[in-house]
């Protein structure tokens, strides 16, 4: 009688006592295998700045390296196709969600590109971009929607869209105030050359790729990274290029030489990289 009951006992305790046995050791196996490492992540702030300074709207005390007196009322540009070098040699091309990021300076909410791709451990010897969009995805009506529709580039002037739009007033010869609509995009090549311009015989693609001096850092997992990529509006008139307002007029979408003056001055040292913590 007495193993018998023994028996029903050990049968009754049996599940629950296996019950606890599982979970004792899938606690150990847990505790054995540390948690799965976090993604480092990666944040640009677009900013502006004009000698050293924030750059200061719609007020008329800046001059350039050409003599001109100017001011700037807004900016408008796109970044698109960022890249970091590695040391190891490979590059990661940060375009998970997307691949072109539209800055305007009178909208807070474009200073920031919170990149949603997962970034790569390792050591960054330098970080580049193009300016404006590549020939082959600058197509005409893939953005429907404001503010980046606005940023359209007149279909016979080569379609797409603005690579960038600084607009502005410059002091022109004989102390008239005149508009400035510094833009660049898809430049223009005329039968009749820059004197007598007649039809246009053929366009060329003006976006060109920035590479950021003293952009290396190091990536570690779970970091949060923050830098600031900022356009120094000054060396946009002056390096290697003396940009004279008086010259080329308030208007040069039609004008490539003025154009390719400019991108050739954008390649050089218009953008810088700033840590701006590390976290």
């Amino acid at each position: 009688m007495n193993k018998l009951k023994h028996l029903r006992i050990s049968q009754a305790i049996r599940p629950g006592f296996l019950f606890f046995i599982m979970l004792v050791a899938f606690s150990c196996n847990e505790n054995n295998n540390p948690p799965e490492p976090s993604p480092a992540k990666i944040n640009f702030h677009f900013t502006q700045y004009n000698e050293g300074s924030p750059l200061l709207f719609d007020t008329m005390n800046y001059v350039n390296a050409a003599g001109n007196h100017y001011l700037v009322n807004e900016i408008q540009y796109f970044v698109s196709d960022v890249k970091l070098h590695y040391e190891d040699g490979h590059v990661q091309l940060l375009d998970a969600w997307k691949d072109i990021h539209y800055v305007d300076t009178d909208l807070p909410e474009t200073h920031t590109w919170n990149v949603f791709d997962e970034i790569e451990t390792g050591t960054v010897e330098k970080v580049s971009f193009t300016f404006g969009i590549s020939e082959e995805k600058n197509n005409s009506l893939m953005f429907v929607n404001p503010p980046e529709r606005d940023m359209f580039w007149p279909e016979y002037l080569g379609g797409g869209y603005h690579y960038m739009k600084l607009n502005g007033k410059w002091l022109a010869d004989g102390g008239i105030v005149k508009p400035c609509d510094f833009h660049l995009g898809i430049g223009q090549i005329y039968s009749g050359g820059v004197i007598n311009p007649d039809s246009i015989t053929g366009f060329v693609q003006n976006y060109f790729e920035v590479e950021l001096v003293s952009s290396s850092f190091k990536v570690s997992d779970g970091e949060v990274l923050d830098f600031e990529i900022r356009m120094n509006v000054e060396n946009w008139f002056r390096n290697p290029n003396i940009y004279n307002h008086n010259q080329w007029g308030g208007d040069i979408m039609q004008k490539q030489e003025a154009m390719h003056l400019a991108c050739e001055n954008g390649e050089e040292d218009v953008f810088s990289f700033h840590l701006i913590q590390n976290k």
